[in-house]
């Protein structure tokens, strides 16, 4: 998930590592200008890990992901045994963390368990090829974002849509072409 995207939803950009995890694969989806990850052996899903997720920010990240996923328990590696910060860095009392203990600079880890949202139907039709997330970002990203900015204020709202039906009303709409 892009930094943009994280922010928009959580109000941060948590402590993050890239990572990858083992016999997944991310595809593209027909219609849809999101990815979906399933398993799939001999392959590799490069991304990043969140890691310092309090219990209300993933529940945030469970609604946002919505029905088409689940959230499932990973082994993921982290690459370069690196851990970036992308915000000042946090005083550990403050957080209930959800992946790991404290970190500091110093810290190194090579494997460790993670969350991934992991694509529902193992069987859908529309899942193809793969996903590219710098194309992504070159093409729609500012539409996603914007998408994202729709899910938050209606999840802040007394009557919030689901991601998946803010998804559709935002490019649905005839203003914007249905992506593949």
């Amino acid at each position: 998930m892009a930094d943009e995207v994280v922010r928009l939803l959580l109000k941060r950009v948590p402590l993050s590592s890239p990572a990858t995890l083992p016999n997944f694969h991310r595809f593209r989806i027909k219609g849809r200008i999101y990815p979906a990850i399933k398993p799939l052996e001999n392959n590799n899903v490069t991304g990043r890990v969140l890691l310092d997720i309090t219990d209300p920010e993933l529940e945030v990240l469970d609604i946002f992901e919505d029905v088409e996923y689940e959230r499932r328990l990973v082994d993921v590696t982290l690459i370069d045994n690196v851990i970036s910060i992308s915000t000042p860095f946090p005083h550990c009392e403050k957080y209930n963390w959800k992946f790991l203990p404290c970190l500091s600079l110093q810290d190194r880890y090579e494997k460790l368990d993670a969350y991934a949202y992991v694509w529902v139907d193992k069987n859908d039709p529309n899942l193809y090829g793969d996903w590219d997330f710098e194309e992504w970002r070159r093409t729609h990203m500012n539409d996603f974002l914007n998408m994202t900015v729709g899910f938050v204020e209606e999840l802040e709202g007394p009557d919030s849509k689901t991601r998946v039906a803010t998804y559709e009303s935002f490019f649905n709409n005839g203003d914007k072409p249905p992506m593949s």
